[in-house]
């Protein structure tokens, strides 16, 4: 456990600091935060009401109560039983740390922003990506690249990302199973 520690730290000082440039600088702060992703909500939202009618709420809620279970469960959950301390806040890291955006004084694993992020992308790429096979890779690397970026900012370590990752992943999983056995809206297949 040690060393995977040790090594979680040498690559959060990699990305946080070695990979530090201007351009991530600018962008990366704008990238994670949740409103800056606004109009492509409202585009994703649209284009699923306007393809499948009166279906798309089912798939609309359960979107949404997939992330509500996966922000919970990484927020207060998990990050109040582990309670590891950021590194922005860690003494010995926040001295050198390159921190973009306010720290916060919450726990750092696992990440809530890797965890929504990636139960969003998967949810979407079970559901209409079966459809729309074109947006699977496109979210996917949308969802590790938000995650990337809370490292970078300086508010989390990689391993609180990857943590936060699989986890957003198991829950979209699982919704979607649930959905399905539930029979309101057969994903796999989006037959009207």
């Amino acid at each position: 456990m040690e060393t995977l520690l040790q090594l979680d730290q040498a690559l959060f000082h990699f990305i946080n600091e070695a990979c530090k440039n201007a351009f991530f600088d600018w962008l990366l702060p704008l990238w994670r935060n949740k409103f800056f992703w606004i109009p492509l909500y409202i585009i994703l939202i649209g284009s699923i009401i306007k393809t499948f009618g009166n279906k798309s709420w089912w798939l609309i809620i359960g979107l949404l109560i997939t992330i509500g279970i996966s922000d919970a469960t990484s927020s207060h959950l998990i990050k109040n039983q582990i309670q590891r301390i950021r590194p922005c806040n860690q003494v010995g890291f926040k001295e050198t740390a390159h921190l973009l955006v306010p720290c916060g004084s919450g726990y750092s694993f696992t990440s809530s922003h890797a965890t929504n992020h990636f139960a969003l992308a998967f949810f979407l790429i079970l559901t209409i990506g079966r459809r729309w096979k074109w947006v699977r890779v496109p979210l996917f690397f949308w969802a590790c690249s938000i995650a990337l970026a809370q490292v970078y900012v300086g508010v989390h370590y990689p391993l609180d990302i990857v943590a936060g990752g699989m986890l957003g992943m198991l829950i979209s999983f699982v919704m979607v199973y649930l959905l399905n056995q539930l029979n309101v809206f057969r994903f796999p297949s989006f037959h009207h």
